[in-house]
């Protein structure tokens, strides 16, 4: 699918600095892009926007355009798809969110609680994008897994071997847009549940 990519970061080639501490994202130079209404919001709110990155993705491919990344968190955290508690954020949260895209974008999604990587291969052949948890290490593939889940990146396509991915984390030229990532290396990252949505 040629679906288009979002970061979670307005800047997606200072990814690898903001990965290494080197800059910071209140550092990034677009970040009034994101509808942040501070460089502080934006710091905060942009390690943990995978999810509406996957989201602007999905209905830019469908609609053409997508809202700014905090219009959409703002959303989000009112339809209860992420729980500020203190300086942790829960979330996102598949129920409410499956909820709120139906409620707001007239966009039909399902929550997988038990996904195999085959399945997730099947929904994008048939043109359904998958928000698969996998650990956000899977931006350097090959790398000994960190763990699974705790990150969402959007599966747009099959091969043989391997899913076609946009990692709203991923490092540029790399494994930002339209990654290719082995069967069996993905295995290592993945939680075996995500997102099937149907633009």
């Amino acid at each position: 699918m040629r679906v288009p990519y979002f970061a979670q970061w307005e800047s997606p080639d200072l990814v690898p600095a903001l990965l290494a501490g080197t800059v910071t994202a209140a550092q990034d130079p677009a970040w009034a892009e994101s509808g942040a209404a501070t460089r502080e919001e934006y710091d905060f709110w942009s390690w943990r926007l995978c999810g509406i990155a996957c989201l602007r993705m999905v209905l830019t491919y469908r609609d053409g355009t997508a809202p700014a990344a905090m219009a959409l968190k703002d959303d989000c955290l009112a339809a209860g798809a992420y729980v500020v508690d203190g300086d942790r954020v829960h979330g996102l949260i598949y129920a409410p969110f499956v909820r709120y895209l139906a409620a707001e974008w007239d966009l039909q999604a399902t929550v997988e609680p038990s996904l195999s990587l085959a399945d997730v291969a099947g929904h994008v052949a048939a043109d359904r994008p998958v928000m698969i948890s996998v650990h956000h290490s899977v931006r350097r593939p090959g790398s000994a897994p960190g763990g699974t889940g705790g990150h969402l990146v959007l599966a747009v396509g099959q091969w043989p071997d391997g899913l076609v991915i946009h990692n709203p984390s991923g490092l540029p030229g790399e494994s930002q847009e339209y990654a290719r990532v082995p069967f069996d290396l993905l295995e290592g990252y993945f939680a075996g549940r995500g997102m099937v949505l149907r633009p």
